[in-house]
């Protein structure tokens, strides 16, 4: 390329600043970022050390990174709370199980409805799935695995119990995440939280996939195990929530919407409403359950002295307002540390 090096990294900075700035604008103060380069998170170290971040960082390692040579590097890598808690990197992810519904590539236990002789594929072989899990654990960092095929869950749920039973490791402590876990055979749900595995669901995706989910798998498949937030929170697990931006737009209100109402995008028609959230169970997903999912349950996640001053200050009351308003709400003001970072126009 022309562009000097300098030139490169000016440009890297200004991206990452205007996704901050993006972010914030929806309320976001801090994000996870599920697959970072070693050079891209020290662009993120440099910035956060300067105060020029914006919003706090949980960098994963990208899997590409991750390799019995880079442990060393990986091990030295590993921070927690640098730069008044801005910067945080102790996660790898999300390791790529499979691929997704909507391209038929989600790694399901029986044939699609849809596609006879297709069950999906198995993205990262489950061998090399194995071997970052083992530096995982040997490096203390949390694991994060894309999951979103019965199969590609399932063959997750088995590996973790099969290393956590030879390392003689407690799942609890170690808070491994399954991103996404949309699709699950009934049998595995219990698992999730026998294993204290987190489901680090996106909300938004239930109702985006709608409009397929019965044609890809059919009723009995759908009913039984497709988005199940409500059987896997009462079963006992921690059910994060998200956006998955950028698949999905970086609006944690839209997410929210789906998580209590599981409206199908343009129509009047709900999928699957057993499983939706209460109003503060749906909040809860997207607070303190992700502040958990990073270790941080003791600095985020509730308004009460002593923790982190980030607040989204909403223009509307999103636990009273009906349903069809959900979507009307916006950000007046996101506050970070105190400080207004956003202020809408």
């Amino acid at each position: 390329s022309d562009r000097s090096a300098a030139q490169r990294r000016s440009q890297q900075r200004k991206k990452v600043r205007l996704a901050a700035q993006e972010a914030l604008a929806n309320g976001v103060t801090s994000f996870h970022d599920q697959g970072a380069s070693f050079e891209t998170i020290e662009l993120y170290r440099r910035m956060a050390e300067e105060g020029e971040l914006g919003i706090r960082m949980y960098a994963m390692v990208s899997q590409s990174e991750v390799r019995p040579e880079t442990q060393d590097s990986l091990a030295a890598l590993r921070t927690v709370g640098a730069a008044n808690d801005y910067f945080t990197v102790r996660a790898i992810g999300e390791v790529t199980v499979d691929g997704a519904l909507g391209s038929r590539s989600a790694w399901m236990l029986e044939p699609y409805s849809d596609a006879p002789t297709n069950t999906g594929i198995n993205v990262t072989p489950m061998d090399r799935v194995r071997e970052i899990a083992k530096i995982a654990l040997e490096e203390d960092y949390q694991l994060a695995v894309h999951a979103i095929g019965d199969r590609a869950n399932r063959e997750s749920l088995d590996l973790f119990a099969d290393l956590f039973e030879q390392e003689g490791v407690e799942g609890d402590t170690l808070r491994w995440r399954i991103e996404h876990a949309q699709h699950l055979h009934p049998n595995d749900i219990p698992r999730f939280a026998d294993l204290g595995v987190i489901a680090s669901m996106q909300a938004i995706h239930a109702c985006s996939d709608a409009p397929y989910n019965y044609q890809r798998l059919g009723t009995d498949r759908v009913t039984q195990g497709a988005y199940v937030w409500r059987t896997l929170w009462e079963e006992g697990t921690i059910v994060g929530n998200g956006t998955d931006v950028p698949v999905e737009r970086i609006n944690p209100l839209a997410s929210y919407h789906c998580t209590v109402v599981r409206q199908v995008p343009g129509t009047d028609t709900t999928f699957t409403p057993a499983e939706t959230l209460s109003r503060r169970r749906a909040l809860r997903s997207y607070i303190l359950s992700n502040a958990r999912m990073a270790f941080e349950e003791n600095t985020k996640g509730a308004l009460v002295p002593g923790k982190l001053a980030d607040i989204a200050v909403l223009s509307q009351n999103i636990l009273t307002v009906p349903a069809d308003e959900l979507l009307r709400t916006e950000v007046d003001y996101t506050i970070v540390g105190g400080n207004i970072a956003y202020t809408r126009e």
